[in-house]
């Protein structure tokens, strides 16, 4: 069996029981072995990419006894949509972690730690097959990222972690009454316990208990994207975490709540989601987030905060694609949620940088840094026409897609999208303008550019936005199938209908999970 998946996995959580080993002393032994780990996950992870084949559905495929009393296994695999998801968290956790290596001096061996005990969370999530054990690495998340915030976060880091885990773990509870529900209707009707989802795809329920353990689910996935209003524990946390913890939470860990919409509310609960009242429910709430995130970033002072609040607005524009249930709809989505990991993941790392040099992230405190970090402002303009969508970066890919989708379902939910789009480009351009143009004030003078390690963080981001950019076939030809899938799962006939090719060739998706 090709055990490759088990060793991107494990490898973040091989690297933290050596890292244990090392002295807490040695503070260069554990920032260099905690960045050659990371590195090591990245680079093992890379033959996932070249091996990958689209014409086929989960690849990697591996299965283990776990708990067979209960019909849990350790059962893994990727698909297209798991294949991006993956390959994000895999590059994202080696620049968070080598743009931390002047950013924290306290407590390192622990600091580390958690972030490889992280890193291995996030990757099970997107890679589990089996429900219990998508669960587990779901729960593991939250204790890591709790303590990256309320140990190395600002002055009100306390506030921020408990609220963070309060909002999740409730919505995590919800969820797993979904699950629960789900297994014992299993048992009910084919005399055996499982968590696989391949089993669970194939269980019916009763038309009032599928819209109960829909909303179930939803709230477990809505309080994790966040979408409205369900989004307030999101700015504290970015704001009070340190720049590589918002790095990591903002660009990863927000889209395991859209990820459990695609391969869990829609595929197992088919006919609740299609349903026209929650479609219009989530619509309106997915519309909301999309205004509201932009307008509230236009009000912020604070920089840390204005990014924080955008992401609000951003993920609103995944959630409406991912319930517009058409192609171009939910591929959009999906592009827009790695093309959201690698905007916003440059914005923190850009508000990090100058975070390092002056100690405040008041925006009126800055102005001017044109004359002293071009280099800099050179790399904050391309974030910032990334987050807004501007052509030929990787923003405009997934917001044309999504409006394309979005269109399609209804001329109002196009409308809205193109407000948000607008007011996006308003706060990131007001604040590009105040930051990096207008007078120097004194205190700015000094500001160091960028040096060559700040260089290397932000250059795979840049690589990654102008070729989704420019080349987006290939992200397109690797989703086409576990879109269809979803598509077909939750409108059967939707490709006859619509006189498109049918990328399954008749095959089943719960024949594709096994």
């Amino acid at each position: 069996m090709d055990h490759l998946l088990s060793v991107v996995l494990f490898t973040p959580l091989a690297g933290f029981l050596v890292l244990l080993l090392i002295p807490s002393t040695n503070k260069r032994a554990i920032k260099l072995w905690a960045n050659i780990v990371s590195l090591a996950g990245f680079l093992v992870s890379l033959p996932l990419v070249f091996r990958f084949d689209s014409g086929k559905d989960f690849q990697f495929v591996e299965r283990a006894a776990w708990i067979p009393s209960i019909g849990a296994s350790y059962h893994i695999g990727i698909d297209g949509l798991g294949l991006l998801l993956v390959m994000l968290t895999t590059l994202l956790g080696f620049l968070s972690i080598l743009s931390s290596w002047n950013a924290v001096e306290d407590r390192l061996k622990e600091y580390y730690s958690f972030f490889l005990v992280l890193q291995t969370g996030m990757l099970g999530v997107f890679m589990a097959l089996d429900f219990l054990l998508f669960f587990v690495f779901w729960e593991t998340v939250l204790v890591p990222m709790y303590f990256i915030i309320g140990i190395w976060g600002g002055p009100r880091k306390v506030y921020a972690a408990i609220k963070f885990v309060i909002y999740t773990l409730m919505g995590s509870v919800l969820m797993l009454l979904g699950i629960l529900t789900l297994y014992y209707q299993h048992a009910t009707q084919f005399r055996a316990y499982s968590f696989d989802i391949a089993d669970l795809m194939r269980t019916s329920l009763p038309a009032g208990m599928q819209w109960w353990v829909f909303w179930a689910f939803f709230l477990g996935f809505a309080v994790k994207v966040p979408m409205w209003p369900f989004h307030t524990w999101l700015p504290d946390a970015h704001v009070e975490a340190p720049t590589a913890g918002s790095v990591i939470l903002a660009s990863v860990l927000l889209k395991m709540g859209t990820y459990g919409f695609l391969r869990f509310s829609l595929p197992l609960l088919p006919e609740t989601a299609k349903d026209p009242k929650v479609i219009n429910v989530v619509a309106l709430l997915s519309i909301i987030g999309i205004v509201y995130g932009a307008l509230a970033s236009l009000m912020q002072k604070d920089w840390k905060k204005l990014v924080a609040y955008s992401s609000v607005s951003h993920l609103g524009f995944c959630t409406l694609g991912i319930f517009a249930l058409n192609p171009a709809g939910i591929s959009g989505s999906i592009i827009q949620q790695i093309n959201h990991g690698i905007s916003t993941g440059m914005l923190f790392l850009i508000v990090g940088v100058v975070y390092e040099r002056r100690h405040t992230r008041m925006i009126s405190e800055y102005g001017g840094l044109l004359r002293v970090m071009p280099v800099f402002t050179i790399v904050f303009l391309v974030a910032a026409l990334s987050s807004m969508g501007m052509p030929p970066l990787n923003g405009f890919i997934g917001e044309i897609t999504i409006l394309q989708g979005a269109y399609l379902t209804s001329l109002n939910w196009a409308f809205w999208c193109v407000v948000g789009i607008a007011l996006g480009g308003a706060y990131l351009l007001w604040l590009f303008q105040r930051t990096t143009l207008g007078n120097l004030s004194e205190q700015n003078e000094k500001m160091a550019d960028l040096s060559l390690r700040e260089v290397a963080v932000f250059a795979p981001l840049l690589a990654w936005a102008f070729w989704i950019g420019l080349a987006p076939q290939p992200y397109f030809k690797v989703l086409e199938r576990p879109v269809a899938q979803i598509v077909e799962r939750v409108r059967p006939g939707y490709y006859a209908e619509h006189h498109l090719a049918n990328p399954l060739a008749n095959q089943t998706s719960t024949a594709s999970l096994r």
